[in-house]
């Protein structure tokens, strides 16, 4: 029996028909190199985790022990992205995870992906965008002397964890969350060649600015501040063993850019080979610097200070360099700018793999006739997105797209194994070191440990989600599915 024969449910798609749409015109330019991925991930990967989070998880969760959450984050990203290779240099089209699962765990696994990734980007763009705020009101009040109105600067709304509901802030609207969502909308409809352009100069920039705060902020870094390393434990996920876990869980956001990397296969020069060139090139480079500057974060400035929406501006200033303050501060406006490109670049690709299939309407798969970019789906994100920014805060944004991100992480991992099981024949650009069952079964364990050490309330919030989208499936996707209808015609046949 083919998987074509099977229950519409869990037949998947073609390994081979997957391999040969990827060589089919379909509209997209490829104009990407693996120069141009390794900074699109860079560009994703710096950004929102380590200019904001970074003080967050310390403040919060893990004290200086952040270093080891980022630790545990990069590790257990590590195995992922070591999986997402292997799929991205195999299965060569867009779609990231949602792509992967439709060709290994079949069409409903496949929905439920596809429906946790348009959260991990929308959501995560969104996220982004409320970090940019923060950076920007603190750079025009500190450096230029410029104060924004608070009212017009902040979210109305933000989840008290302790009440367990949303609460008022007194503010009406994020504004300037708004408007960096709708430049990089603008930006992405221009196309996709001209986004990248733009993103290597910004990412130039950021990485630069993370370098001089490591070279000029060590030389004030206060080893009083670094004890106890790990703080007493106060409860669960606040400090001790309990709280570097829940601070991993709040990190892992960070990770996701290699994830944004995979979704633009069929805007690649060389798939096969330049797409685990980006993938695992980005996530070593940026693992490496996120250790770094949470280590010297929180020895310039203890922890207890760093819930800030700037705690990396706030470490420059500790200081007392201007400059240094003010470099800071541009560079975390100019990355967190970086990634808001990625990150809806990413979505509507997931939009237009899934229209494909049929699982959206045909308006996703729309592309514009002289830019060559999915511009429906492009705005439609953005406008959701500048939604999401504008009305809430950026904890309950960011742990959402967390716990979304390592679903989505574990399922590409069990992909690996069921292929390595079904289909040991298909070319492999790339393959997991250490056997077929090692890596993929430490990615499925970590994400998922992970995913519980995030607190029942982010648990819930992803369950509803997806139970949104399961019932989106079966009123629309389930009865246009091509695929369904393939295999219901089969069954027919016989």
């Amino acid at each position: 029996m083919t998987s074509r024969t099977r229950h519409p449910l869990f037949a998947t798609k073609s390994v081979d028909q997957l391999r040969a749409d990827s060589e089919r015109p379909h509209g997209l330019k490829r104009t990407l190199t693996a120069t141009d991925l390794v900074m699109l991930g860079i560009g994703a990967i710096i950004g929102t985790g380590i200019f904001v989070l970074t003080g967050h998880a310390a403040a919060a969760n893990a004290g200086p022990a952040v270093v080891l959450s980022f630790v545990v984050a990069g590790i257990a990203s590590g195995f992922a992205g070591l999986c997402y290779a292997e799929m991205a240099s195999m299965i060569p089209v867009s779609g990231s995870a949602y792509t992967y699962s439709y060709a290994t765990m079949g069409e409903l696994v496949a929905w439920i992906i596809g429906w946790d990734l348009i959260l991990e980007y929308l959501v995560g763009a969104a996220t982004v965008s409320v970090g940019w705020s923060g950076y920007v009101v603190s750079f025009l009040h500190n450096v230029v002397g410029v104060s924004l109105p608070a009212e017009w600067t902040g979210p109305p709304f933000r989840f008290d964890d302790v009440q367990g509901h949303f609460v008022s802030t007194g503010a009406v609207l994020n504004v300037p969350a708004v408007f960096i969502t709708f430049l990089a909308t603008v930006i992405l409809v221009v196309g996709i060649k001209e986004s990248a352009r733009f993103n290597s100069v910004i990412v130039a920039i950021k990485v630069m600015v993370v370098l001089l705060f490591l070279m000029f902020a060590t030389k004030f870094i206060h080893p009083a501040n670094w004890h106890p390393f790990i703080p007493e434990n106060q409860g669960p996920g606040r400090f001790g063993f309990s709280g570097i876990m829940r601070g991993a869980s709040v990190v892992f956001f960070a990770y996701i850019g290699f994830d944004a990397v995979s979704t633009t296969a069929q805007e690649a020069k060389n798939p096969r080979r330049d797409l685990p060139i980006g993938i695992l090139g980005s996530l070593a480079i940026c693992t490496v610097l996120y250790i770094l500057v949470s280590l010297v974060l929180t020895g310039v400035v203890p922890y207890q200070l760093l819930s800030v929406p700037h705690p990396m501006g706030l470490g420059a200033a500790a200081t007392g360099m201007r400059w240094l303050e003010a470099a800071v501060e541009l560079g975390a406006i100019a990355g967190l700018s970086s990634v808001m490109v990625v990150m809806l670049m990413g979505q509507p690709r997931v939009f237009f793999s899934m229209a494909l299939d049929g699982l959206f309407p045909k308006f996703a798969t729309r592309i514009h006739p002289r830019f060559g970019t999915p511009y429906v789906t492009t705005i439609l994100a953005g406008g959701f997105c500048a939604l999401c920014g504008a009305l809430f805060d950026i904890g309950v944004l960011g742990h959402l797209v967390s716990i979304g991100t390592l679903f989505a992480f574990a399922l590409v991992s069990m992909g690996v194994l069921i292929l390595r099981r079904t289909r040991p024949d298909i070319p492999r650009g790339f393959s997991v070191p250490g056997g077929p069952y090692f890596v993929p079964l430490c990615g499925v364990a970590t994400s998922l440990y992970i995913i519980y050490e995030a607190g029942w309330q982010t648990q819930l919030r992803l369950i509803g989600w997806m139970a949104i989208g399961l019932v989106i499936y079966a009123a629309y996707g389930r009865r246009h599915s091509k695929l369904r209808a393939e295999t219901a015609a089969a069954r027919h046949s016989r």
